[in-house]
């Protein structure tokens, strides 16, 4: 099936994607930051995403697709939001996707089927109270998903999800009650919170020769609610 790289792979989305990757035969290079993980099979690597001085050396020769997955959940109201805040969030998804996917990209172009898998959000396309800083930086990345997408044709496809909430360890706050479970499940039209293999089977899609035709693509997996009142 080929090579993929997972950056933020150590746990939630990352973790799943990781799995199912492997499990369809891919060898499969992962990375942790804070969490080592264990799992046959599957390269673990420690990346600080947020470390830019440090050199990223364990890009294989050959890639056929790269998903890049940290992120943050950062629920204020905007006038208690530094702009610290914002430029941090940004350093993690943004700029850090842009280190990753440069250092990547010459690896992507040898495979001659390599595909980069990027995660927004629903809160950039659906005001939402409260996920300002979340918007801001998922709409930068889907910004950039189109502009590289269009840049890197037809060597290379671009495509990113944007979910729901999802049953991950970043949601934990948000998910730890049953009340606020039953409460955030309500507001989808599908009546329940998105899973992890959810977001990794169409994960694994896009990143796979299935996809062959699709680029520049940003993807709903959010239960309906971006698009159903």
């Amino acid at each position: 099936m080929g090579t993929y790289l997972v950056i933020g792979g150590s746990g939630g989305i990352g973790l799943a994607l990781a799995k199912q990757l492997y499990a369809d035969g891919a060898t499969v290079l992962a990375t942790y930051n804070k969490h080592p993980v264990q799992n046959e099979g599957i390269e673990f690597i420690h990346f600080d995403a947020l470390d830019m001085a440090s050199p990223i050396t364990f890009i294989p020769d050959s890639l056929d697709g790269i998903a890049y997955c940290p992120g943050t959940i950062n629920l204020k109201p905007f006038e208690r939001l530094k702009p610290q805040d914002f430029e941090d969030d940004f350093r993690l998804q943004v700029t850090g996707a842009i280190r990753v996917i440069q250092s990547a990209l010459p690896a992507l172009k040898k495979s001659g089927r390599g595909s980069v898998l990027l995660f927004s959000s629903v809160a950039v396309q659906t005001g939402l109270a409260y996920h300002t800083q979340v918007a801001a930086s998922k709409g930068a990345i889907e910004g950039l998903c189109r502009a590289m997408a269009a840049e890197f044709a037809p060597s290379v496809r671009v495509n990113c999800l944007a979910p729901s909430l999802t049953d991950t360890p970043l949601a934990a706050s948000l998910l730890n009650t049953d009340s606020k479970r039953e409460a955030n499940a309500l507001r989808h039209p599908l009546k329940r919170i998105g899973t992890t293999a959810d977001l990794a089977n169409m994960a694994g899609f896009l990143l796979s020769e299935k996809a062959a035709w699709i680029t520049g693509q940003v993807l709903h997996v959010d239960g309906g609610m971006s698009t159903l009142k």
